[in-house]
């Protein structure tokens, strides 16, 4: 090229949950049979959409209205039902002009990011889900700046560093929070939030939470939303419908930002935001049309409730199972479906592997992992030997070694033999050079 066409941040994208498919489907290729445990798709595990939601989906598209453009925000009546749910929370009061529909929240996420000023930083949770840090380190040009997570501390945040890094970032604009957690699985509590508040209080910094998960808590937690605790703050808060309708599909999500007229700066971003989707014209007008009658009735939380009564018993499974291996920490997933696993340092080494008997396999897996962190080579090493597709912790912006599975497979002795082969293959491989 005549010059360099690529953008200074391109380095940045990195979305392993995708790019792990294309190493598996090689591996596939050798006649092992996968079991696809990398991304958080319901409906691809056995999970069925109950008959009643398509019936009002299958009833909306006979409507020639369904297949109209938008309004750029979104429609109007299902803005004002969101607004309406979100205020009978009693925190922090919005209007459907508060609220603007994106198709899908990784849509959001880019604009969210592709507006702030490139010496404006969003600070996030490491580990955290690639889409978020992958956004912030293509806007920024450089490596995302995080804060980190305590996997023995039930993944909450480490207070200390997150206000140590905002106090000697003066970069920092923001902060984000994913609650519940992908990958980690994990419900903040109302006092944790509140302290994040204090944070961006004391520093005058905007909030973006990422609630996409916020109707799937389960084992006795509860969910805080940001509106509750926000107060004052600048906030901004990511909802949508892939995962608890489930309809990944749709590519449907929104934003609900709070206090935007108690700061002109914020405003104004916010705006420049609703022009950015402005230039597509608008979001898919099907799936919006549908929210209000969907989870205004009565068997929408009924469902809800099944679905998470499901979760809370993988949930429990999955740590028990994996719990007591010598070598990993494990916490238990009180939110979203993911189970975030983390190898004790002191237990890895470079000559551990898996028996792959396929020696062509072997030589591949070996090739692919040579130079890579300890849980990539693990995650290559499993995929060979039992076919079980997993991500490496690695992967989501985070120095720690482990990794990602999911809690999502509906075939009940499928779900068991997933974790039962899992922790098999964990102790072969810790032992392995023994």
């Amino acid at each position: 090229m005549r010059t360099n066409i690529i953008h200074e941040g391109a380095t940045e994208l990195t979305y392993e949950i995708r790019e792990i498919v294309e190493i598996a489907k090689k591996v596939e290729g050798y006649g092992l049979n996968i079991t696809w445990e990398n991304i958080g798709d319901p409906i691809i595990k056995g999970e069925k959409v109950p008959n009643w939601i398509k019936e009002i989906i299958a009833e909306t598209v006979m409507k020639d209205d369904s297949y109209i453009y938008c309004p750029t925000k979104g429609l109007l009546e299902t803005r004002e039902f969101l607004a309406e749910e979100n205020n009978k929370k009693n925190g922090a009061q919005i209007t459907a002009d508060d609220i603007i529909f994106f198709n899908g929240l990784g849509d959001a996420i880019t604009k969210i990011y592709g507006l702030l000023k490139k010496e404006s930083r969003v600070i996030g949770p490491s580990p955290a889900y690639p889409t978020h840090s992958s956004a912030e380190g293509l806007h920024a040009r450089c490596n995302p700046l995080m804060y980190k997570m305590d996997e023995n501390d039930n993944w909450h945040p480490d207070m200390d560093d997150l206000r140590n890094r905002v106090k000697y970032n003066p970069e920092v604009s923001g902060i984000l929070v994913i609650n519940p957690g992908n990958p980690t699985g994990a419900v903040y509590s109302k006092k944790v939030l509140d302290e994040i508040v204090d944070i961006a209080n004391e520093y005058d910094l905007f909030i973006l939470c990422d609630e996409i998960y916020h109707n799937l808590v389960y084992n006795g937690k509860k969910h805080t939303y940001l509106s509750e605790v926000i107060d004052d703050i600048c906030g901004i808060s990511l909802k949508g419908i892939s995962k608890e309708l489930p309809w990944p599909g749709a590519r449907c999500g929104w934003m609900e930002t709070y206090n935007a007229d108690k700061d002109p700066v914020f405003k104004k971003y916010v705006e420049g935001i609703c022009k950015f989707k402005m230039i597509e014209v608008c979001s898919t007008t099907l799936p919006q049309k549908v929210i209000p009658e969907i989870m205004s009735n009565p068997k929408f939380y009924k469902y809800l409730d099944e679905r998470r009564n499901y979760y809370e018993r993988a949930s429990n499974f999955a740590y028990n199972k994996l719990k007591p291996i010598d070598g990993l920490i494990v916490n238990k997933t009180n939110g979203a479906f993911y189970m975030g696993v983390v190898f004790d340092e002191e237990y890895l080494n470079n000559n551990q592997k898996l028996k792959i008997e396929n020696p062509e396999l072997r030589k591949y897996v070996d090739e692919i992992s040579n130079g890579k962190p300890h849980d990539m080579k693990f995650v290559y090493n499993l995929l060979a030997s039992s076919g079980l597709c997993i991500v490496p912790m690695s992967s989501f912006n985070s120095e720690l070694n482990g990794f990602r599975t999911t809690l999502l497979e509906r075939d009940e002795n499928k779900l068991k033999w997933t974790y039962e082969i899992l922790a098999e293959k964990i102790e072969e491989y810790l032992n392995s050079s023994n």
